[in-house]
């Protein structure tokens, strides 16, 4: 999962440890002998003739060893080190194209790029191992703050609302129905009862669909006929869940081009007759840039509040994962990691960079 970013943030820590290593400036011929220490006594010559020159203590530069005991090693006798743009421009730039090759917006490319220099230029190092650990924490702060996104509690909305109405949007062939089917799952263990609205009239094989995950997961499905009101059906699932007592409502509504009108229009009158508590986008990860385009085209035509990535355990590259979030300003509640009903898992940035450093 996301190898290609986890492979280009590996890259660009080695790349900034060797440049910014191999830049030091040498250490002056007086500064190797205080690694020394002081002459040795010449036989046969009292101890008070000798004269040592005491270590200057207010010096601000220290020698740095970097291979072992002994201080043996390329940076044995190499003074402190201020990182300059010089040793991270070049390298920082193949980051940001890296980045961008791997689905990853521009926008967020360069924020992660931008962020990284502003930690690293100006800060002082004095040994490889220093400048790599560093590095690499730059780098996780800045992949955690894209990654970061203020949004939906789920499970204080849980406790706040019964029902709680969710409404799923996204289109054709994201797993949108099989992920409505995996949230189900995922409600249910935790003794929540949900009501599925079969809410995408416009095929005949989409109830079907839904109707049979429905029945493997022994839950209440409510729908009508093909062609029928789409608006129709989720209110009659609402009203069932009142009626009844259920926990939440997940409403399927029809796959469709974001550039679809008149069916834009359609689930923005299904916004307004149920009046849902939260729209979540279901998104390919697999796609890339075009989910993070998908997502703003829904956001502009009905608004959600959150996101679900399908598909994320045969993603390599990772960009949407990266970027969608920050892009859309709307957080990843979900990714989906398999096929079967519970091979769904709630989101959290940290997860994230732990995979993407690991």
């Amino acid at each position: 999962m996301f190898e290609s970013l986890k492979k280009k943030f590996s890259e660009t820590v080695g790349k900034i440890t060797e440049k910014v290593s191999s830049g030091q400036e040498p250490r002056s011929e007086e500064d190797k002998s205080e690694d020394r220490g002081p002459e040795p006594i010449p036989e046969g010559k009292p101890e008070e003739e000798v004269r040592t020159e005491e270590p200057d203590d207010t010096s601000s530069e220290e020698p740095a060893p970097d291979a072992g005991e002994g201080g043996s090693g390329f940076l044995s006798f190499f003074r402190e080190k201020r990182i300059t743009e010089k040793d991270v421009d070049d390298v920082l730039w193949d980051l940001e194209m890296a980045l961008l090759e791997s689905d990853v917006a521009l926008e967020v490319a360069e924020k992660i790029t931008t962020e990284l220099k502003e930690e690293l230029v100006g800060r002082k190092v004095k040994r490889s191992t220093e400048i790599s650990e560093y590095t690499m924490e730059a780098l996780k702060k800045a992949v955690k703050d894209v990654l970061s996104v203020d949004g939906v509690d789920l499970p204080q909305l849980v406790e706040k609302k019964k029902p709680l109405v969710i409404m799923f949007v996204g289109i054709n062939g994201t797993g949108k129905t099989t992920t409505i089917a995996k949230v189900a799952r995922y409600f249910m263990k935790k003794g929540l009862e949900p009501v599925i609205a079969a809410a995408d009239t416009f095929r005949a094989g989409a109830i079907e669909q839904i109707g049979q995950h429905a029945d493997k997961l022994g839950v209440k499905l409510i729908s009508h006929r093909k062609g029928a009101d789409p608006a129709a059906v989720a209110f009659d699932a609402v009203s069932h869940a009142k009626a009844q007592g259920k926990d939440v409502v997940l409403i399927d509504t029809a796959g469709r081009m974001q550039t679809n009108v008149n069916l834009m229009d359609e689930m923005a009158k299904i916004k307004r007759v149920v009046r849902p508590d939260l729209i979540v986008f279901v998104g390919d990860a697999l796609t890339g840039n075009d989910a993070i385009e998908q997502a703003a085209r829904f956001d502009e035509a009905v608004g959600i509040d959150a996101v679900i990535l399908t598909k994320a355990d045969a993603d390599a590259r990772g960009g949407a994962a990266l970027s969608i979030g920050y892009m859309i300003k709307r957080p990843i509640i979900f990714m989906g990691i398999g096929q079967g009903y519970d091979d769904i898992m709630e989101f959290k940035p940290e997860w994230m960079v732990e995979q993407l450093f690991a």
